[in-house]
């Protein structure tokens, strides 16, 4: 019998009817394979709890316990003691596994819940002897069922009984690779790879896609973008990271197409080449971090004019955000610190003075008629970077 175990509680996964066993089944491979670096762990799923249960002494609960809480798919997660389902073990194991939260307490209370039916006492009976045990092994301690400090929660499983504390809250949203696959046009910026975040946490196996101009963007701004991808990795486990060389696209764009359209210009031709890289990588989406009325390129006008060369669907997870909201998130995921590092980046460099905010297509179709497009997109696709990269 193992001591101590990490117990996953399952969200949305639960309401998938006939589906849920497919969602499962990849939320156990994703949580597998991120535990992997912490030791020897089996993981099993029984009646919407993920059991993660280290089979050696050498295996690292506190480093399982940290990649565990970024697994798309877990909605909580806890680690409990683990005892016989008898009720004198339970109230004994309760007082050790807990003892120092319960040293620490003034008021707690005791919740119990009892999925093995056969187990001779109803939950109320358990949650009153164990807080009766509890009184009497820690006597400066008081009952408060409305605020306590400290719920005591006992769980009376199919083979044992678990006691632990608050459930921590997890990383939400379904596991990844239950959305199907997608391409996310990343830069340096805050906003990317937040958007990357966002739908990675609703199952979307990430693609990335960066755009490099040298020698005015640098190889330090390139190794920006593969950390903050590592950041994301953490959640959405490794990312495929495509750069594509668009330095003398964007000088014809410069020198040749009228300047107050260049932003949006520029835009297509990225979404083109993020499309054809996205159809070669079997990718069924494009993804990018635009925030409705953020820049220039990001109102409604100047998104319709980009949108118009797409064929795939551009998922734009932001478009309703506002900074506040942005930066908020990038904390959360430990991607800021690195976004406001102050290297130039593709969509940087070029800006003209004046952009136009409201652009009309068939003028900016018309610009574009100005360079050779199509052969600096295949000039620029016939030499991709492309590497994994994986959590950090």
């Amino acid at each position: 019998m193992p001591q101590e175990v990490i117990l996953l509680k399952l969200g949305e996964i639960a309401l998938k009817g006939l589906n849920r066993k497919s969602f499962e089944d990849v939320l156990l491979k994703n949580i597998r394979r991120r535990l992997q670096s912490a030791g020897a762990f089996s993981v099993s799923s029984r009646q919407s709890t993920v059991y993660v249960v280290p089979e050696e002494e050498s295996a690292d609960l506190d480093l399982a316990e940290e990649r565990v809480s970024q697994v798309f798919g877990v909605v909580g997660y806890v680690r409990a003691g683990v005892c016989e389902k008898d009720l004198d073990a339970i109230c004994a194991r309760a007082a050790s596994y807990l003892e120092e939260s319960l040293e620490e307490a003034s008021t707690f209370k005791v919740e119990c819940k009892r999925s093995d039916k056969k187990f001779p006492y109803k939950s109320p009976e358990i949650s009153a002897e164990v807080g009766h045990a509890l009184l009497e092994r820690f006597p400066h301690l008081q009952v408060d069922v409305h605020n306590p400090d400290l719920t005591v929660r006992v769980e009376v499983r199919e083979r044992y009984a678990f006691v632990h504390g608050e459930v921590k809250p997890g990383a939400g949203g379904i596991p990844v690779g239950t959305g199907g696959k997608a391409a996310v046009l990343i830069s340096g910026g805050l906003d990317s790879p937040v958007a990357a975040w966002r739908m990675a946490r609703r199952g979307v196996e990430l693609t990335a896609v960066h755009f490099a101009s040298p020698p005015y963007t640098s190889e330090l701004a390139r190794e920006k973008v593969k950390r903050l991808l590592r950041r994301v990795a953490r959640y959405a486990g490794r990312i495929k990271f495509i750069t594509v060389n668009f330095t003398h696209l964007q000088e014809e764009i410069r020198d040749k197409c009228p300047s107050e359209l260049s932003t949006v210009i520029l835009r297509r031709f990225m979404l083109r080449a993020a499309e054809r890289v996205a159809r070669d990588e079997g990718c069924a989406a494009l993804i990018t971090g635009e925030s409705l009325g953020q820049v220039a390129s990001q109102t409604l006008q100047a998104i319709a004019c980009t949108d118009a060369v797409a064929t795939l669907p551009v998922f734009r997870p932001l478009i309703g955000s506002d900074k506040a909201e942005i930066v908020k998130t990038a904390y959360q995921i430990d991607t800021y610190d690195i976004s406001i590092e102050p290297f130039e980046d593709c969509c940087t460099i070029f800006t003209p003075k004046h952009p136009r905010t409201k652009p009309i297509l068939h003028f900016v179709e018309a610009g574009e008629q100005a360079i050779d497009g199509e052969a600096l997109l295949e000039e620029s696709l016939e030499t991709l970077e492309t590497e994994w990269v994986y959590p950090d």
